[in-house]
């Protein structure tokens, strides 16, 4: 039997991951699913970098402004919604394109989580009276090697992974290595990267014309909701600590790009555990396509 495809766009933030995949898509006249944690909720707009909406018009995606903010989408909730949508996918199209960022729900779509179900309440409590630096220092003790990889600026992923290390007294990097779930789809795993500085260059630039598109007024509406799980991250949280009197407007913006450029970092640590991806450029179209059509 032929196996359908999942082509697979991984990467740092702003390297051209969404500009690929609708080329990609519509050379093979096809769908895309998002694997961006943050671009599920429809009222964050401005600071998420979804796609455009020529670009939402031209080719129809999946899992982008499907839910608000207040209802948590979590890494084992994508991998369900995901796998439900590829299956009917699957019955009118050969190829589909999944496109992201986020590490830990592209694992969940390709391989499954790691069944890591342990909570304790009282712990959880505990925990939650530290700071994030205090919290980011704890668990840097404790597993130094998810620490490279986990968003230190999460305080909500930094006790989930202290709580997991304190009741199983085994790393949390040892227990997300578990088996890996098979999958009756083949998977073709693009990464796109380009040189540092020009990197960095996209971010700072990106993170400019967020601000000039209202940036700071989408925070600002958010600011009440503050401490929701899914607003603990880079690009409203530097507004609401602005908003607290913590720094000046010039600290929040150069601290959303530093942190920005801080989380493309985290994300090629995490990429590059993975030697099935093979790297492009986002200029080497031709190559990507010839790549997949060896792979499929």
């Amino acid at each position: 039997m032929h196996l359908k495809t999942l082509i697979l766009i991984v990467g740092p933030t702003a390297v051209g991951k969404t500009a690929l995949s609708v080329l990609l898509a519509k050379h093979y006249n096809t769908e895309i699913i998002s694997a961006d944690s943050r671009q599920f909720y429809k009222e964050l707009e401005i600071g998420t970098a979804k796609p455009s909406a020529e670009e939402l018009n031209t080719v129809k995606h999946h899992l982008i402004n499907s839910h608000s903010y207040k209802d948590l989408v979590d890494a084992g909730t994508y991998e369900r919604l995901a796998l439900e949508i590829l299956s009917k996918l699957f019955i009118k199209h050969d190829v589909v394109i999944a496109v992201g960022g986020s590490g830990l729900y592209i694992q969940a779509l390709c391989e499954g989580l790691d069944p890591v179900d342990l909570r304790d309440d009282e712990l959880r409590v505990e925990l939650s009276k530290y700071s994030t630096e205090e919290l980011q220092e704890k668990l840097k003790q404790l597993d130094p090697e998810y620490f490279e990889i986990v968003d230190q600026q999460n305080p909500q992923r930094l006790m989930r992974a202290i709580e997991v290390i304190t009741l199983t007294g085994k790393t949390y990097t040892s227990l997300r290595t578990g088996k890996k779930k098979d999958r009756s789809f083949n998977i073709i795993k693009i990464g796109l990267n380009d040189d540092r500085a020009v990197l960095y260059d996209r971010i700072n630039k990106r993170v400019d014309k967020m601000i000039e598109n209202g940036l700071e007024e989408e925070a600002k509406t958010f600011y009440p909701f503050k401490n929701e799980y899914t607003l603990q991250t880079v690009g409203y949280t530097e507004w609401f600590d602005y908003f607290d009197g913590k720094h000046s407007r010039t600290e929040a913006i150069e601290l959303i790009k530093r942190n920005s450029r801080r989380y493309a970092k985290r994300q090629l640590t995490w990429f590059n555990r993975y030697p099935e991806i093979s790297w492009f450029s986002i200029h080497d179209l031709p190559k990507i396509i010839e790549h997949i059509a060896l792979n499929k």
